[in-house]
Parts: structure tokens; C-alpha cells; sequence
């Protein structure tokens, strides 16, 4: 399948840029990077497995899209100071950097080991810490940037994930720390917060933990999951110079999800509501596919 993204921004917005998407072989990642290429960028994704980064890369290049990847494990230090240097060696420079690679399980916090605590902290968390600090000390400390971290819908917290909670709120603090330290060199700092997306990441959660997910949209105000390029487009817009004098912010893309609580009566939006202008679903990734799980 070939076709053109559908972006609300505008033609050539990022020509001539660099951006780095972390975890882009799939999800999030995935969708944005064909975003930011469809409005000019040079994307480099970066991900652990080569099959999915070659097949995102492939799909970029066949929309009229440049693009470049790179294997490495975000965890790895020197892994990571490693591709960065090859990326500004090959580009001159990186313009911006989407910190998207992350992962969980579900799991109650005593039933957690010390090894798969440190396996999501260090994914979600220290990794990317490392991408962003060797972006900035390599390029943007020089030349400026800006940087999106993407976090989750943790405030309340994240019961059956405390793990990947702990991290992303730990994320939160670095983009607010990393806004005020990098201010100086023209660097820009935030995050975003994405909460039901109907994303593929969905398809890695055990089958029993599918009748949970499809009822979880009843919990939601506006009624419905969020898609992926909802997503992309708010982490586009933070790094475009439309978002030149935001650093240091969370936006959240979660359909008022945090602000629900008990003894309200009914959250979900019906659904003659959930098709009025304001809140219909955006439909921008030609290459969008239904997680698995809500397939009929």
C-alpha cells in the first residue's frame, strides 16, 4: 500500500531537517516518522530490530519520503553514542529528537522482580536520557534543537503498570530539568502524553488482557481510543517553530481521561457526540492498521 500522509501541517514544514525517532519500527513511533518525512524531514529511526526499521524505512521511501535507520538498543551507552555520532557525521546535525522507544508488561507491583523493574526503568526511562543528552552534547548544544519525550497517562497513577508509571513520571521530571539546563544552547524540552491510543503496541499484550482493553474506551470522556496520528500531530507540532516558545511542557493527548472520577455517572461521550466536528477521530495515517485486539 503506498498513498500520502495526511498531515494538517504545512507542505515542506521540516525541509532540509534532521529528526531522530527512537522505537520507530512500529506504533507511535511508526506514524510519526511517516509524518515528519511527508512534510520533508530526513527521518532516522532507530529500534532494536532490523526487519521492522528496513520495513518502516522501505514504506517512507516508497511514499516519496527520505529516510535512514540505524539497529541499537537505547540501554546500550555506548550503543547509543555510537549511532548518534554516525548520524551527525553523515548529517551535519540533528534538528530533533522523538524519544518514543519504550515497553512494558502488565503485572501487579508484588509480583514485579527486581530484573523486570530495571528492564522497564531502563527502557523508558535511562534510555532515553542517554539519546538525548548525546543529541544534545553532539549537535544541539552547538546548534540547538528540540527534543519530545513521550511519556504516558500516568497522574493518578498506573495501576498493573507501577514500573513503566515510575519511569514515565521520572521522564517527565528529565524534560522539565533538560528545558531549563538546555535553554541556553536553543534547546527545546518537552513531552507528550499519550493516553488509550489504539496503537500496535496493544498486539504485544497476552490474549487474557483483551476483553480489559476493549471495555477500557467506556472509561474515557470523549468515548473512544485515540489513534496514532493524534498523536504524531501534537508531537509535530512541539517540534515545529509554531511551538517556539513552549519547553519544559506535557501535552496531554488522552480524551480527558485523567480527570475522571468516581461518582460522576456516565464518562463515555455517546456516540452521536463522538461525530460532532470538534472531536471526530482524525484520520491522517494512509498506513493506519486496527490493533488486532479490536478487530471484528
Amino acid at each position: 500500500m503506498s498513498g500520502h500522509y495526511r498531515s494538517v501541517f504545512a507542505p515542506g514544514l521540516f525541509a532540509g531537517k534532521v529528526v531522530v525517532v527512537t522505537g520507530g519500527g512500529s506504533g507511535i513511533g511508526r506514524c510519526t516518522a511517516h509524518e515528519l518525512a511527508a512534510l520533508g524531514a530526513h527521518v532516522v529511526l532507530l529500534g532494536r530490530k532490523l526487519e521492522k526499521l528496513q520495513a518502516v524505512a522501505e514504506e517512507i521511501i516508497v511514499d516519496g519520503g527520505r529516510c535512514s535507520f540505524h539497529v541499537c538498543d537505547i540501554r546500550d551507552e555506548q550503543a547509543v553514542q555510537d549511532v548518534v555520532q554516525a548520524t551527525v557525521a553523515t548529517h551535519g546535525r540533528i534538528h530533533g529528537l522523538v524519544n518514543n522507544a519504550g515497553g512494558q508488561y502488565i503485572s501487579p507491583l508484588e509480583k514485579i522482580g527486581a530484573k523486570g523493574w530495571e528492564a522497564v526503568i531502563a527502557t523508558n526511562l535511562t534510555g532515553g536520557f542517554l539519546v538525548a543528552r548525546e543529541c544534545y552534547l553532539q549537535s544541539m548544544q552547538a546548534h540547538g534543537g528540540a527534543i519530545v519525550n513521550i511519556v504516558a497517562d500516568m497522574w493518578g497513577s498506573m495501576p498493573g503498570m507501577g514500573h513503566s508509571g515510575a519511569a514515565r513520571a521520572g521522564m517527565v521530571s528529565f524534560t522539565e530539568t533538560a528545558a531549563l539546563e538546555w535553554a541556553r544552547s536553543g534547546v527545546r524540552v518537552n513531552a507528550v502524553a499519550p493516553g488509550y491510543i489504539a496503537s500496535s503496541g496493544m498486539d504485544h499484550y497476552p490474549p487474557e488482557a483483551g476483553a480489559m482493553l476493549r471495555e477500557m474506551a467506556a472509561t474515557v470522556p470523549a468515548g473512544r481510543f485515540g489513534n496514532e496520528a493524534e498523536t504524531s500531530a501534537g508531537i509535530v507540532f512541539l517540534l515545529s517553530p509554531a511551538a517556539s516558545f513552549i519547553s519544559g511542557s506535557v501535552l496531554r493527548i488522552d480524551g480527558a481521561r485523567p480527570q475522571v472520577r468516581l461518582g460522576w455517572g456516565q464518562v463515555a461521550a455517546p456516540a452521536q457526540a463522538q461525530q460532532r466536528d470538534a472531536v471526530r477521530p482524525f484520520d491522517g495515517f494512509h498506513r493506519y492498521e486496527v490493533p488486532k485486539v479490536f478487530r471484528k
